[in-house]
């Protein structure tokens, strides 16, 4: 099993600092997270947290597009992945999200998936001018575009909310960015096992990532991918903290472990402690994962 580290509790003023720190220490990847604005008021409920703790974090926090974090940090990197966890994909046009995808994809030399999800928040897609209602229709159409879009070669689109003729997109990378699909829903699982390249939870906990991987794999025997060798299962326990609790996860069938490994009353500017627990889970964790 492999690791990643969350970056939504650290100031993106130290991105760089903590990229090179957990690249020396073994981490796999690093993931952060996506919000385009902070919307006064919103309509909507937070589905894995209580939303008005959400809220406050949402408006004390500061956020980086994740396609200029990712390009700042796989600059001062040689080995280290990426990957936005999760970006809002169908509020974004397709055509350009894919150009930005594919072509941090080429400088990087291959190093950036993909986490594709939709949005909580009526107010991203409103505000966007892009219909809430039929989000779902629209995140299909998204991912299927992006597919095509990273072959380099010539396609064309006939979707009931995206309609073009022929183009090509290059450079693209030798291989297709992975795409890792987010959500704890049936139709987020369901997307997951039908077009995605992995799947990816939000924070949860043993027993809720027992039942999600088990009704992702069901999904994924029903779209015949089960057998995919290279389909990646993140998953984030914040509990999990010693080296059994992540062994347990492995054991689950996570193929990667996300998470915060400092403690959480340390404060976002906090360098000095952020990079001693990179560090130190390293040594005491990553080093001795069998």
């Amino acid at each position: 099993m492999k690791f990643v580290l969350q970056l939504g509790f650290a100031s993106y003023r130290h991105y760089m600092d903590i990229a090179r720190a957990a690249e020396k220490a073994g981490w796999d990847s690093l993931s952060m997270p996506d919000s385009l604005f902070y919307p006064q008021a919103t309509e909507s409920d937070y589905p894995y947290a209580d939303t008005d703790a959400i809220r406050g974090y949402l408006e004390q926090s500061e956020f980086i597009e994740p396609f200029v974090a990712m390009a700042s940090m796989a600059a001062v990197t040689t080995r280290l992945r990426f990957y936005p966890g999760v970006l809002k994909v169908p509020v974004r046009q397709p055509l350009i999200l894919a150009k930005s995808l594919t072509s941090l994809a080429v400088m990087s030399g291959g190093r950036i998936s993909l986490g594709a999800g939709l949005s909580p928040w009526k107010e991203d897609f409103v505000y966007n001018g892009v219909n809430f209602d039929k989000r779902g229709e629209i995140m299909d159409e998204c991912l299927e575009i992006l597919r095509a879009a990273m072959s380099g070669e010539f396609f064309e689109y006939h979707g009931r909310h995206f309609d073009f003729g022929p183009l090509r997109m290059r450079p693209v990378p030798e291989h297709p960015v992975p795409i890792l699909v987010g959500g704890h829903s049936k139709p987020a699982l369901r997307r997951a096992a039908r077009l995605g390249d992995g799947w990816a939870s939000a924070n949860t906990d043993l027993e809720t990532l027992r039942s999600l991987v088990s009704q992702l794999n069901g999904f994924r025997a029903e779209y015949g991918t089960l057998d995919r060798a290279d389909y990646e299962i993140h998953g984030i326990d914040f509990s999990a903290r010693t080296l059994d609790d992540f062994r347990r996860l492995r054991d689950l069938g996570l193929t990667h472990a996300g998470l915060v490994p400092w403690d959480m009353s340390c404060g976002p500017d906090d360098k000095l402690a952020q990079l001693d627990a990179i560090r130190r889970f390293g040594d005491e964790v990553i080093a001795r994962m069998d």
